[in-house]
């Protein structure tokens, strides 16, 4: 595990990096990076979190979101097209949940596969582009799943489809 990731996080999250992304964050997004890490730190999942029903989204995503939104990062779209001899092609990208600076940040608390691929597809095209320097991804581990099933909640939840292969 990267020594930028604190422990604090790496004992209650599971984390995956790809190319580096939290050395990027660390030395060119500094700013960034400590409200990630704030933000981390600072949630709860509380039972009655769980036991409320959501509605577009979740009680535990709106407090995540309220809590970059008051940081000031903003959900963000994104006008792209593609030019091939002069024939322009509008190249329409899904709003960033939370961007500030080239930093997307995705919450997908009770994720689907079809959400999950269209961040990363989301993210990659933005990066391509450079109108995206770090992409993350909130979203839920297996494991909770036990929780929810435990207070009859497994079936608003169902199963994660971010889990490891």
């Amino acid at each position: 595990m990267s020594p930028r990731i604190p422990q604090s996080i790496t004992s209650r999250y599971e984390v995956h990096e790809w190319r580096h992304a939290s050395a990027i964050l660390a030395c060119d997004f500094t700013e960034e990076w400590a409200d990630i890490l704030k933000v981390l730190d600072g949630f709860k999942l509380y039972r009655s979190q769980i036991l409320t029903p959501g509605g577009r989204k979740s009680g535990i995503a709106e407090w995540i979101d309220r809590q970059f939104t008051e940081r000031g990062w903003r959900e963000t779209s994104f006008t792209t097209k593609i030019v091939v001899d002069d024939q322009e092609s509008e190249s329409p990208t899904h709003k960033v949940d939370c961007f500030r600076n080239q930093v997307g940040l995705e919450i997908e608390w009770n994720n689907k596969d079809p959400f999950f691929d269209r961040d990363l597809n989301n993210f990659r095209l933005l990066f391509e582009l450079r109108a995206l320097s770090v992409g993350v991804i909130i979203t839920r581990c297996d494991e909770l799943q036990d929780i929810f099933n435990e207070l009859g909640r497994g079936s608003s939840y169902g199963n994660s489809t971010t889990h490891n292969v």
